[in-house]
């Protein structure tokens, strides 16, 4: 298998090749074989890129084809066996889709309709996504997520989940997460939940349960009856694996046996904790898994010295850094530290730490936590660099130049939104990125950009 330590000497040539996909000066382009061939942009003619899209036409005449055709989902070969999943914040919402900014974009002092000179927005973050504030309800957002993904050897997604009721913005979560499900299937990933047992006190201050352990109940309940039927719930030896970010607020091992009682004894769920706090739930936890930590490598050493060995289920922790903007967006100062990205050197540590070896499997923190700085997903400041160092890690045959396709395709969703015509041809693109015919899918893009795009 393949892993990241040899990398750190390239990122500087990185940044460099990002800087030229972006102004699309020179292409690269790769045939489905593998191999690569330079081209540069003015001199694939006209009719090359209109008998592009003349085949795909042709192809309309003998099938009917929709925005999700199948649920084939994506094979991916990857060098490197070990599982990887990210966490997955679904609490976004913006104006383009939603007719609101959410508070995760404003938190209590932003403002993203304030543009500045180069016509970004204003958010409550120190990063910015390539693709800028968006919503988590919207299929293009979906689409471009999980292509990232999946491009990068990402197996599924862990939701940050804060239960069933309608209180704060825990409703809204609720339904992002669920909209997120046809995506999976199409694209062939598993996930899990993560729920946040504080989010059962705050139901029960709104009185909307008798109790705390109530409240919690119900959610069990939700999960098991809304999530636990779908076939790509992520399983750890043939039972399915959820996740507590905690426990803080129910700290009785009786209590959480109580909950438990939704499961059938045959049939109880993995249950992971937040790191030392197994003892707080008792036998219905079956590990720990590690987070960011204020003294970082150490956090590991602990964590891994302490549980492999001891029959417990064990998570690896990879992060670019941490970051909190939770004090300059008004918030609060909830956290006095912070840990530098140190241009992927951090994530590249804690991609290659020596436990990882032993762990079950991987946990990417996070894919898009902007308040928190945890942000793997592309951004301004970073590009493709955090992906690149997956796509190392995983052993995936794709490169950032695959990426970049995704990209244009999200792009080429905004720009020709509405156009039936044009919206066809990028459904065939996102066919043919599944298909790993990412060549075919390029051309089409290019063809679709040059033709239909503005002059």
């Amino acid at each position: 298998m393949r892993y990241c330590k040899k990398l750190v000497f390239g990122l500087l040539v990185f940044f460099v090749f990002f800087q030229s996909c972006e102004k699309d000066k020179i292409n690269n382009e790769s045939s489905d074989d593998g191999v690569f061939s330079v081209a540069v942009d003015s001199i694939v003619s006209d009719s090359l890129l209109l008998s592009v899209l003349e085949e795909e036409d042709a192809f309309r005449k003998m099938t009917k084809e929709g925005r999700v055709v199948d649920i084939s989902g994506m094979d991916v070969v990857k060098e490197n066996p070990k599982k990887v999943y990210a966490h997955y914040m679904p609490w976004f919402q913006s104006v383009e889709y939603d007719g609101y900014w959410g508070q995760h974009w404003t938190m209590a002092n932003k403002n993203p309709d304030i543009l500045d000179a180069d016509g970004k927005r204003e958010i409550a973050s120190y990063y910015y996504p390539i693709i800028g504030p968006y919503s988590s309800n919207d299929p293009d957002l979906q689409e471009y997520h999980f292509l990232m993904m999946k491009l990068s050897g990402i197996d599924g997604v862990i939701f940050d989940w804060y239960g069933s009721k309608d209180v704060h913005d825990y409703d809204l979560i609720k339904q992002s997460t669920e909209s997120f499900m046809e995506r999976l299937d199409d694209l062939g990933m598993e996930f899990s939940i993560m729920y946040e047992d504080r989010a059962a006190e705050e139901v029960y201050n709104e009185g909307l349960a008798t109790s705390i352990v109530e409240a919690a109940t119900m959610d069990f309940q939700y999960i098991k009856d809304t999530y636990f039927n779908k076939l790509n719930f992520l399983e750890h030896n043939n039972e399915e694996l959820m996740f507590l970010f905690g426990p803080s607020s129910i700290t009785s091992t009786a209590d959480w046996d109580s909950i438990f009682s939704v499961f059938p004894i045959n049939e109880k769920p993995h249950f992971l904790t937040l790191w030392a706090s197994q003892n707080m739930v008792g036998n219905s936890a079956s590990g720990e898994f590690l987070w960011v930590a204020e003294d970082h490598l150490t956090a590991h050493e602990y964590y891994y010295d302490e549980y492999i060995g001891n029959n417990l289920i064990t998570v690896g922790s990879s992060y670019p850094g941490f970051n909190s903007f939770y004090e300059e967006g008004g918030w609060g100062l909830q956290h006095d530290w912070s840990i530098t990205h140190d241009n992927g050197n951090v994530f590249v540590e804690t991609l290659n730490y020596t436990h990882h070896e032993a762990a079950d499997f991987i946990q990417l923190v996070t894919w898009n936590d902007y308040g928190e700085g945890t942000v793997l997903e592309p951004t301004e400041e970073y590009g493709f660099l955090n992906l690149q160092l997956l796509q190392e890690y995983t052993g995936v045959s794709y490169v950032p130049q695959d990426l970049q396709v995704a990209l244009d395709l999200y792009k080429a969703r905004k720009e020709f939104k509405g156009n039936a015509a044009v919206e066809y041809y990028l459904n065939r693109t996102y066919k043919k990125i599944k298909q790993s015919e990412l060549g075919r899918a390029r051309l089409i893009l290019r063809a679709v950009n040059r033709l239909y795009g503005s002059k």
